[in-house]
């Protein structure tokens, strides 16, 4: 099958690239498990797609690998680094309209023009064989020009003036700030530094500043200002004081928790109904609460009791809203 043609010939240039002084035919074929003959076809097919494939005779066998000088086109990439632009693409589609997906975009243009029509149809078909579908994520397209601002002030360390939406109560306020560092996490774009209006280091939602204006006002990052510090015991974004947290899963949902990292201090253990605890010394705040909450009847707040009660009394306001006859 063509999907199957394709794949193999990925694996093969991924064997080519790693073997610097080449591989012969039989061990070409035992590693993809295929026929000498469908490997001695796939190297043809790379030759003419403009991959650098050559062969020397050593010792009466012949070796095939990739030129040491090995670039596409115009451009000093590999293959496996052209594919993880390409996946830097899918990944930053959350971010489709802001300088981040669009620059990307752009640098992936300029490298497809530079190649031949035969290694662009090629990495082509790569790229729809292997995709990245980003989750559920927050929009930005209007906000390219917040974006620009807030990275520029960060980067020429100068304050921006904001006009901030508060998530609990929807008021707005304008405020000076010393941003300190953008980043992303979880499908979404925060921004980090010194607020003016409470004297305090505060985390901003980026989709919630309605505008950023640059000030003339020059700032210092302070020398103690660690941001892996800071974020460290945050279960999402806003930094809070850790705590032991210990959590019971049901049976049904041991396998998703085992297979996903929550948090750098996370330890796992099963329980005798097939279930597991999860244990974790984190901030105790709306973002640890909202995601027990997601599990519904199948996550069990051991450990603290206050946020046990938290849950608890979330869990029982829902119940009596499905109990009310309409």
């Amino acid at each position: 099958m063509r999907g199957d043609q394709l794949a193999r010939q990925w694996r093969l240039i991924q064997l080519l690239a790693r073997r610097r002084y080449g591989a012969g035919l039989d061990d070409l074929a035992a590693e993809l498990e295929c026929h000498k003959r469908t490997v001695y076809r796939d190297l043809d097919a790379l030759q003419f797609a403009g991959f650098p494939v050559t062969s020397e005779k050593r010792d009466g066998r012949v070796f095939y690998r990739l030129l040491d000088s090995f670039e596409l086109g115009e451009a000093p990439f590999t293959p496996d680094e052209l594919m993880a632009l390409a996946f830097g693409e899918d990944l930053l589609q959350g971010l489709a309209g802001t300088v981040f997906h669009d620059s990307i975009h752009s640098a992936l243009a300029k490298i497809r023009a530079s190649l031949g029509p035969e290694l662009t149809g090629f990495l082509g078909r790569l790229h729809d064989a292997f995709r990245v579908l980003p989750g559920p994520h927050k929009r930005y397209t209007e906000a390219s020009e917040t974006i620009r601002a807030l990275n520029e002030a960060v980067l020429e360390r100068r304050s921006v003036r904001i006009a901030y939406t508060t998530g609990r109560t929807g008021e707005t306020s304008v405020r000076d700030l010393d941003p300190y560092r953008v980043w992303y996490r979880s499908g979404g774009l925060y921004v980090i530094g010194h607020d003016h209006k409470s004297s305090e280091v505060r985390t901003f939602a980026v989709d919630r500043i309605g505008s950023a204006t640059l000030l003339e006002t020059r700032f210092e990052v302070p020398a103690d200002f660690d941001f892996e510090a800071r974020t460290a015991s945050a279960f999402g974004v806003v930094a809070e004081p850790p705590g032991p947290v210990r959590i019971r899963f049901a049976p049904r949902w041991a396998l998703y928790v085992q297979e996903h990292d929550w948090h750098p201090s996370q330890r796992i253990e099963p329980t005798k109904d097939g279930g597991v605890e999860l244990h974790m010394e984190v901030g105790l705040g709306d973002e640890l609460r909202g995601w027990v909450l997601s599990f519904g009847a199948g996550a069990e707040v051991l450990v603290p009791a206050s946020l046990r009660a938290e849950v608890a009394a979330e869990l029982a306001m829902a119940g009596a809203r499905y109990e009310d006859e309409r």
